[in-house]
C-alpha cells in the first residue's frame, strides 16, 4: 500500500468480534486509491456494509461502507506501516474476555472522529 492511511482503529462491535475472533484493528485509505491483485471476494455482512476477502486463503481484507474511503484491516498491510492505533469504537459490545487498557480513547458506539480522520 502506497496510499496514505488513517491511523488504525479498533472496532469492538459484535459483527466486527464475529468475524475475526476477537475485535478488528483497521486503517482507511481513499477508494480510488487501493489497488488490490489476485482478486477480491465480497461477502454483503449488513444493509450498509460489505466485507471483503482473498478468495484463496479466506483473510479478512476490508470492510466497505459509505463513504470515500475503504477500511482495510491493518494486519494484511505489509511492514514496515508506519500505522498506529489511535482509540476503540463500540466498547459496549467488546468480548468479557478481555479488558481494553491501552489508554487510548474509547467510545461505547461509533465515532466519527476517530473513524474519519484524515489518513496521515
Amino acid at each position: 500500500m502506497t496510499a496514505p492511511m488513517r491511523p488504525v482503529v479498533a472496532c469492538h462491535c459484535t459483527q466486527c468480534r464475529k468475524t475475526s475472533g476477537c475485535h478488528v484493528a483497521a486503517t482507511s485509505a481513499a477508494r480510488e486509491a487501493v489497488e488490490v491483485t489476485g482478486g477480491v471476494a465480497w461477502f454483503q455482512s449488513s444493509d450498509r456494509a460489505r466485507r471483503g476477502f482473498c478468495p484463496v486463503c479466506g483473510s479478512n481484507l476490508f470492510w466497505d461502507g459509505a463513504g470515500a474511503n475503504l477500511s482495510i484491516m491493518a494486519g494484511t498491510v505489509d511492514a514496515p506501516t508506519g500505522l498506529t492505533l489511535a482509540g476503540h469504537i463500540f466498547c459496549a459490545d467488546k468480548g468479557d474476555y478481555y479488558e481494553v487498557a491501552d489508554g487510548l480513547p474509547q467510545t461505547l458506539g461509533a465515532d466519527p472522529t476517530l473513524t474519519t480522520q484524515v489518513p496521515l
